[in-house]
């Protein structure tokens, strides 16, 4: 996730005080794991440096002075750059969990039973993942989806290569 890149997409939308950016990105991008005030402050500092926001209207507060953030051209440029550019497909063909499964073939440990233990905790999180869709907005049901879907390739996986754990076996124990 790129959090400059969704900061100034929040800002395109609308001038905006810190605060109210911290609370839009969890709302909508951060499920679970809450952006910490100071990266969003610091990010803040960054985009200003750079030229892609600048401080609009400063007002009084309970604590610290409220600023106002507004994006800058060249930051609305940057962003619609990034809308535009296609996400680079995943997943690469380096992954952990394959690097697992080939290590403890070459070692001569039980790679069926380390795949089963993957595939139960996919299954947990799976049923997690069901839970948000249930009982939460369409924002929620829709990150869900996307996480289910990638198990669920995950588990398919799991079960071709338990399939084809002796001949594997073969061909990395040369």
């Amino acid at each position: 996730m790129s959090v400059p890149l969704t900061l100034l997409g929040l800002l395109e939308r609308e001038p905006s005080h810190g605060y109210d950016l911290k609370r839009d990105y969890d709302t909508f991008f951060n499920r679970g794991k809450p952006l910490p005030f100071g990266q969003v402050y610091s990010t803040l500092g960054r985009l200003a440096r750079d030229g892609k926001i600048v401080i609009g209207e400063v007002e009084p507060g309970v604590g610290p002075e409220r600023k106002r953030y507004v994006i800058t051209e060249l930051g609305a440029t940057e962003v619609d750059a990034w809308l535009t550019e296609p996400v680079e497909a995943e997943p690469n063909l380096q992954t952990i969990l394959f690097t697992k499964v080939v290590l403890s073939l070459m070692l001569g440990r039980p790679a069926e039973e380390y795949l089963d233990m993957q595939r139960a905790a996919h299954l947990k999180r799976m049923q997690e993942l069901t839970a948000i869709k249930r009982g939460g907005s369409l924002v929620d049901a829709l990150l869900a989806d996307h996480g289910l879907f990638h198990l669920e390739a995950d588990l398919h996986w799991i079960d071709t290569t338990i399939a084809r754990l002796d001949a594997l076996r073969k061909v990395v124990r040369r």
